[in-house]
């Protein structure tokens, strides 16, 4: 047993709690003896300290997260599990094909241990979408790192980006879609995120917990499958919980998980096997699975349990180890990577171990792998852990999944920085056209994607790079019904730190809107969101007020834009994840709420791409009073095939959209005289850049006169001169040079 806390002043717990490496308060301490009725364990202190931490348990955000928009006809499934689920296709039996979305963010172990730390990432991210018992189909990711030209950058810029494709590419999962940022703001504090898709016909949904009817579950074991659990990542969900210090660097990077890539993708081959022979048998709806994440078996096995109101009874002795003389509290809560935990009726339990053991053969891919039995379901709602016929942990399951709730003081801070109108300051003129293609953020990031796998699996049709949004195929092969093979779904990303400098609500706005408009570029209708909302320490009223603003933001702006075929429906959002404490030395991040947008095209023949196609185009701008008129605007052209290209204006502009669009063909272009330069100022833009033939026309024109809300202005014409002409005090570019200059600054900066 710990120390008695009641009796004890907050100075002797905080020492107690630092001798230990556990992250509570005193009042936490206080409140979970109060709970228990008795003094905690030490494993006890643990589990909570894990359990109750920010990452897994959302006790500052949870009661402004519940305001967000999650429900929809389409959606399958919201942010009640390890992923959610929304509908892209519906075969003519009437089954409906979910795309699973899970965005989660590796923050804290990237900056200190880069390669481990961003691998890791992409590994839980496809976890947790595999545990719902999909096919993990496509990754994305987000990063934002410090100075480019600081060494310390450097370095942890090759090591996130070697172990994303380090671990995305041995898995055979191709990298969709994604953006890098350089920033002083996030020197100590980088941010890698990651966004993973699946597909799963919704009968053969797999959910996180066993089945709630009639107690059924009762007496179901608890079986853990994957590599052996060891000591490494062990106390990680607690300390991405906290500041980062510098001075205890070494000792964090003991709570950084070690990859193993090749056993991840086995694992992936397994499941999807399993899961099949589970829908042969009419076996999905008995049994519940779950990813291996923060908190190891503690968490797993608490979390599985409580989602289908049981107990569990854990037998540590019985978990596959590959290090002797391991803690009892580390073999529970360990955070070893490349493991599941399934909960099933015992008359299962030969044929799923002899599945993993012997028919895949796990022991033999990698050392001291397996699947085994470790514990069951209880029906009194206790959750016990035993090792050794000594009770480490006896608690409610509910008590240590509901953890610590605040509803923390927030407040503005007194001074803000500035304005989103200084951002506008911006002279059109050559130097400043040169200076957008000259912007290591700006320009072409062909010298991170390169490294990413983005044809594997043969699904992917708008590679990542190509456009504002990958776009892929996921039904086209024999394996599903044919009327559904031509069904494409897009996915974008998006948040621009500058806007979080400034303004929380309008930068989490923004980063909804603008993932929405990058979808909506490449011809597909926004189905669904997720957010992955990466912020400082809660703790600090003006911290907590960035927070709770960046939520109001994306509330409002899924409202603003609904969806295309359910308008009475916000777009929603199925999944997410909250990343505090992204601050060091009491310097915080910028407001960093990054969205991610999933799209759906019926059919993946309407995909359309933002480089010029034809010379004597026009070119057309479209902007909105409105969003969602814009948006639906947009939408409706694609789908009557009334666009030659299109492109999303969004950081650098009206400039940079027109120029980006040049390159791949070398079509140049020509603007309308002196036409209303005052937009091409700042990146404090919205709309479309629209390429329409001579032909379509009168389609734009038979919208507009529908859509008052709406602006179509022609503003030039695409020239076969290899030339950027703004037509605007005499502003020119040579097309060729511009291009030279803007695919390599990237490369020339990180080399």
């Amino acid at each position: 047993m710990t120390p008695d806390f009641i009796s004890l002043s907050d100075s002797e717990i905080l020492l107690f709690f630092k001798q230990n490496n556990i992250a509570l308060s005193p009042e936490e301490a206080r409140k979970i003896q109060t709970l228990l009725k008795r003094p905690p364990t030490l494993a006890e202190c643990v589990l909570w300290s894990i359990q109750g931490s920010e990452h897994c348990s959302y006790k500052s955000t949870r009661i402004h997260l519940k305001t967000l928009h999650t429900e929809a006809p389409n959606v399958i499934l919201g942010p009640k599990e390890d992923a959610g689920v929304v509908e892209v296709a519906k075969d003519h039996a009437g089954y409906r094909y979910g795309i699973v979305m899970s965005h989660e963010s590796h923050n804290h172990p990237s900056q200190i241990v880069p390669f481990e730390g961003a691998a890791t990432g992409v590994g839980g991210n496809v976890r947790d979408v595999s545990c719902m018992g999909a096919e993990v189909i496509a990754i994305a990711d987000t990063l934002r790192f410090g100075d480019i030209h600081h060494p310390k950058t450097y370095w942890i810029d090759q090591g996130v980006v070697s172990g994303i494709a380090g671990y995305g590419n041995p898995i055979g999962v191709p990298n969709l879609a994604g953006d890098v940022f350089y920033d002083a703001a996030y020197q100590d504090n980088c941010l890698v995120t990651v966004v993973a898709l699946g597909i799963v016909r919704e009968d053969q949904l797999i959910h996180s917990y066993p089945p709630k009817e009639n107690k059924k579950a009762v007496g179901y074991d608890l079986i853990l499958v994957g590599k052996p659990t060891d000591n490494s990542g062990f106390g990680g969900a607690s300390f991405a919980s906290l500041e980062l210090d510098e001075e205890k660097t070494e000792q964090n990077k003991g709570a950084v998980q070690e990859p193993n890539a090749f056993l991840g993708r086995h694992l992936l081959k397994t499941n999807t096997a399993l899961f099949k022979k589970l829908a042969r048998q009419n076996l999905i709806s008995e049994v519940g699975f779950k990813d291996l994440g923060a908190g190891g078996i503690a968490c797993a096995s608490v979390e599985i349990a409580d989602a289908g109101d049981y107990g569990a009874e854990i037998y540590l002795e019985q978990v596959h180890t590959s290090m002797k003389n391991l803690a009892p509290e580390v073999i529970l809560c360990a955070e070893t990577q490349e493991r599941y935990l399934w909960a099933v009726p015992p008359a299962l339990s030969p044929m799923i171990l002899e599945h993993y053991n012997q028919e895949w053969d796990l022991p033999n891919v990698s050392k001291g792998a397996r699947a085994s039995l470790i514990g069951k379901i209880r029906e009194d709602k206790k959750y016990i852990v035993k090792y050794q016929d000594k009770i480490l942990i006896s608690a409610n399951a509910s008590d240590i999944t509901q953890g610590i709730i605040y509803n923390r003081p927030h407040y503005p801070k007194k001074n803000t920085e500035t304005s989103l109108s200084s951002l506008s300051s911006f002279n059109l003129n050559k130097k400043s056209l040169l200076d957008l293609l000259n912007n290591p953020n700006l320009a072409c990031q062909k010298a991170i994607y390169e490294k990413y796998d983005k044809q594997v699996q043969g699904r992917t049709i708008i590679e990542r790079g190509q456009a504002a949004a990958g776009v892929m195929a996921p039904f086209n092969s024999s394996e599903y019904p044919s009327e559904i093979r031509q069904t494409g779904i897009a996915l974008a990303v998006a948040h621009n730190p500058l806007y979080g400098k400034i303004d929380p609500y309008k930068t989490a706005y923004h980063a909804v809107i603008s993932s929405l408009r990058k979808v909506v570029s490449v011809g597909a209708k926004p189905a669904a969101l997720t957010d992955c909302l990466c912020f400082g320490n809660p703790e600090k009223p003006e911290q907590m007020h960035e927070i709770v603003e960046a939520i109001r933001g994306i509330k409002e702006a899924s409202e603003a834009v609904p969806l295309y075929d359910y308008p009475e429906f916000p777009t929603p959002v199925i999944s997410g994840n909250v990343s505090l404490y992204n601050e060091t030395n009491n310097l915080s991040i910028p407001a960093s709420p990054i969205v991610s947008c999933l799209g759906v095209l019926e059919n993946i023949d309407l995909a359309i791409t933002p480089e010029f196609k034809a010379v004597g185009s026009h070119l057309i701008l479209i902007s909105g009073n409105k969003i969602k008129d814009e948006i639906f605007a947009v939408i409706a052209l694609a789908r009557a095939k009334a666009l030659l290209s299109c492109q999303v204006i969004d950081l650098g502009g009206l400039a940079l959209a027109l120029m980006t669009m040049s390159f791949k063909n070398n079509i140049g272009f020509e603007l309308i005289k002196n036409f209303l330069s005052h937009f091409l100022e700042s990146d404090n833009q919205s709309g479309f850049v629209l390429e329409v033939s001579s032909e379509n026309l009168k389609q734009l024109e038979a919208l507009k006169k529908q859509a008052i809300n709406l602006n179509f202005i022609e503003i030039g014409r695409t020239i076969e001169q290899p030339e950027l002409n703004f037509n605007f005090n005499n502003l020119s570019l040579d097309l060729l040079e511009a291009k030279e200059i803007y695919t390599h600054t990237l490369r020339n900066l990180r080399s």
